[in-house]
């Protein structure tokens, strides 16, 4: 990938900083996206050559932000692949959650890397590119007071894999659905602090196990023999019984 450009978006923690690290090491050049523009500044300050990378801030739960985000991108020509990484989620009861935020989670999750991965298809192809699409194992299984999450990430994981049937040949993609990471993903949502879990990966292995994927040829990546277990797990255990025990775990 030496000298090519990735756009990776959410690269301010977490998988997008990993991605971040691991991709520089491939020669690529970078363009980073976050919302937060300190904690941006910190992944970049951190890589090796700083001065390669390019960085935009935006907050994709927004469309007029979406919208004027991609455009940011129209000088850069044809990139060689695209990370969309960047998402988060909101916990608490769906009946007592404000209506603005739950939608928000929708558009970033979601909507957002639709609309970027669309207008960056293009030039995508023509460079034979890649696509990282960043699901979750929450996309496999409904979540009790994560319900926002868990249909923004079932959507991801349903539309990621049918671009890959669609784009077969041309883009590779991969669709990574991790389980729990130790990523500030739960302190965001605002979940409750747990004991940890028997199932956690470390970011940097959840991100070396996708773009080994990606060499591949693309595919449906579980991260990791924790992650596989718990996926065989949501395989197995009745939807019924699930949905009932991740409700007593999730509630706090």
């Amino acid at each position: 990938m030496s000298e090519k450009k990735i756009l990776i978006t959410g690269a301010s923690g977490g998988y997008g900083y990993e991605f971040a690290r691991q991709l520089e090491a491939t020669g690529a050049r970078l363009i980073l996206h976050a919302r937060d523009e300190a904690r941006l500044k910190l992944t970049l300050d951190t890589l090796k050559f700083p001065e390669r990378h390019r960085t935009i801030l935006a907050d994709l739960s927004q469309r007029k932000s979406v919208d004027a985000f991609i455009e940011s991108l129209s000088d850069e020509g044809d990139l060689a692949g695209l990370v969309n990484n960047a998402g988060f989620g909101v916990w608490g009861s769906f009946e007592r959650c404000e209506g603005v935020p739950q939608l928000d989670v929708l558009r970033a999750d979601l909507l957002a890397p639709v609309a970027i991965a669309h207008a960056l298809l293009p030039g995508l192809i023509r460079s034979q590119g890649f696509i990282i699409n960043v699901s979750s194992l929450a996309g496999e299984t409904p979540l009790p007071y994560m319900s926002t999450y868990a249909a923004a990430k079932a959507g991801m994981t349903f539309w990621s894999e049918a671009l890959r049937g669609e784009l077969t040949g041309r883009v590779r993609v991969v669709t990574l659905a991790p389980g729990p990471s130790p990523t500030g993903f739960r302190d965001v949502s605002g979940a409750p602090k747990g004991k940890g879990s028997i199932f956690r990966t470390a970011a940097p292995d959840v991100v070396a196990a996708s773009l080994r994927t990606l060499a591949r040829g693309g595919g449906y990546c579980v991260p990791g023999i924790r992650h596989r277990l718990l996926w065989l797990l949501q395989k197995l255990v009745p939807r019924s019984l699930s949905i009932r025990a991740m409700s007593g775990y999730l509630k706090g």
